[in-house]
């Protein structure tokens, strides 16, 4: 335990509100033009005014910045340039202090290629840290080992010239992947671990979560020409399934030695994974019989269609298929991917509004990607500013994710309050989607969020149930604990289901009289 922990509180993530921070984009505190600790640290007053519980952080740990923090070339530090060591602790402490906890990003299916382990793996076949890493052998014919594509489309395998052997990345050729059939990269992330909890980290938002262990004989991945990743066939891309390289049964032995040694704390540490699978039954087993991951995202409902139908049938399945008593968590958008409000919404604020809803009101935790609660879409960023390079120029078709990555508006100046320097990606262009303007706006989009966070915490804590009472092509309607939940999807009025009690709160400041309008949700109290 440390001096950071509040010991008693179990499970905390039950019914808690997760705020994502993409660290560079949310708030620059020495004009440098990128958001750092010490620029979070200024804006805690508004995170807890908004009422979120924790706050989980893209990575923060020194890198060269390939992929913005995602190419870890020391797992023991904080980057210079967002605040060092020093600054997280205090971030830590004060945030702390106002009730909320900090997650971090841990990076455990690669490292940088600037890493101290990578650097000498590649000096020769009997270095010390080979091993730590996924090497082969041309195949006889001289061709590459296997038929793996990285997440950009190219070939998954760079040769090391001085060694003669190929070294794997599912990422950018700069991001080895680690080899964890090799105990002793276990260890080495035991030890990483616990240097984190010790200084009062609450947990890990797990990157790859499900791809940690590659197929030991490195085979063929399946052609599947529906490998594609908006048709929810998301285990694959550019018409290559991943088999082989994702999802092998190795990697749940892992996390139950994680869970382990998460639960040596009081409170527990808290093991969210990026468990990027197509479908529930893809998912269910991160949460083993409640012994691996205490929560998984659910990917299958942020890549479902924005329909009654279609969502509904995620979270019915996602309750009937975890353990027992396991906890669940929902969220929209994330740094990755489009925004919800553009990606689900299409740009009708309204549908956004239903859809924060809807993630606010089913049991579990409620996830939060900065700005969502503004009501943020997609930015447009040419190409010429774009600063991601695995996505940068649409690169075999991708979507650019900094569109996703704009900086957080904090008023209507040309810096949006983020900056006085030239900020790192442009900021946001909609100047009335700001902070200082919504927060005095009561029926804004950000005011209907806090008030669901508020919402959410009174009445989804602990072990809240779900129960679906209807859904159609217009409308999904459920029980959620002790609320009646009407979401209408449609442009035209749905009934009220009789046994609703008085409405406590609506998507937009509309009457609800037997009827719930257009594009609205509707939260009402449940007599029974």
């Amino acid at each position: 335990m440390t001096l950071h922990d509040q010991p008693g509180t179990k499970e905390w993530w039950r019914g808690a509100t997760l705020y994502h921070i993409y660290v560079r984009s949310f708030q620059d505190s020495n004009g440098d033009g990128h958001g750092d600790l010490a620029g979070i640290i200024d804006r805690l007053d508004y995170l807890e005014w908004l009422g979120v519980d924790a706050l989980w952080l893209s990575p923060t740990m020194p890198s060269p910045n390939k992929d913005w923090g995602y190419d870890v070339a020391d797992y023991l530090n904080v980057q210079d340039d967002l605040g060092g060591l020093e600054t997280l602790d205090r971030l830590i402490r004060d945030a702390g202090a106002r009730g909320m906890k900090v997650m971090l990003d841990l990076v455990a299916n690669h490292t940088s290629s600037a890493h101290p382990w990578f650097r000498d793996a590649v000096s020769s076949r009997d270095s010390e840290y080979r091993s730590y890493y996924v090497w082969a052998d041309p195949k006889p014919d001289g061709s590459l080992p296997n038929n793996w594509v990285d997440d950009t489309g190219e070939v998954a395998w760079t040769l090391n010239e001085a060694t003669g052997q190929y070294y794997l990345h599912n990422f950018l050729d700069a991001q080895p992947d680690l080899n964890w059939w090799e105990p002793r990269v276990h260890e080495e992330f035991r030890r990483i671990m616990e240097f984190w909890y010790e200084r009062g980290v609450a947990g890990f938002r797990i990157d790859v979560a499900n791809g940690l262990y590659k197929d030991k004989f490195l085979r063929d991945n399946p052609v599947n020409p529906k490998a594609v990743i908006y048709n929810t066939e998301v285990q694959g891309r550019y018409g290559i399934e991943h088999k082989y390289n994702f999802n092998q049964p190795e990697t749940h032995g892992l996390y139950r030695n994680w869970r382990i040694e998460a639960e040596k704390y009081d409170p527990p540490r808290l093991l969210l994974g990026e468990t990027w699978v197509s479908r529930v039954d893809e998912l269910a087993p991160y949460y083993g019989n409640g012994d691996q991951l205490q929560l998984g995202f659910n990917f299958p409902l942020i890549f479902a269609p924005f329909e009654p139908r279609a969502l509904a049938q995620v979270v019915r399945e996602s309750f009937e298929s975890f353990p027992a008593g396991s906890a669940t968590v929902w969220a929209g958008s994330n740094h990755d991917l489009p925004r919800m409000g553009t990606r689900w919404a299409q740009g009708d604020e309204d549908l956004l509004r239903v859809a924060h809803v809807i993630l606010a009101t089913i049991p579990g935790t409620y996830a939060l990607y900065y700005g969502d609660e503004l009501g943020m879409l997609d930015s447009d960023i040419p190409t010429e500013l774009q600063q991601d390079p695995l996505t940068k120029g649409e690169l075999n078709g991708q979507w650019p994710r900094d569109n996703a990555r704009a900086p957080m508006r904090w008023d209507e100046s040309a810096g949006g309050g983020f900056t006085t320097g030239s900020p790192w990606l442009p900021v946001h262009p909609d100047a009335d989607v700001n902070v200082e303007r919504e927060m005095s706006d009561a029926a804004s989009v950000l005011v209907l969020v806090r008030t669901l966070i508020a919402l959410h915490a009174r009445h989804l804590a602990g072990s809240a149930k779900y129960t679906e009472l209807s859904v159609d092509d217009d409308q999904w309607t459920y029980r959620s604990g002790p609320l009646v939940v009407v979401a209408n999807f449609s442009d035209h009025p749905v009934d009220v289901p009789g046994g609703a009690g008085a409405p406590i709160l609506t998507s937009r400041a509309v009457e609800v009289n037997g009827q719930v309008p257009a594009k609205t949700a509707a939260v009402f109290t449940d007599p029974t």
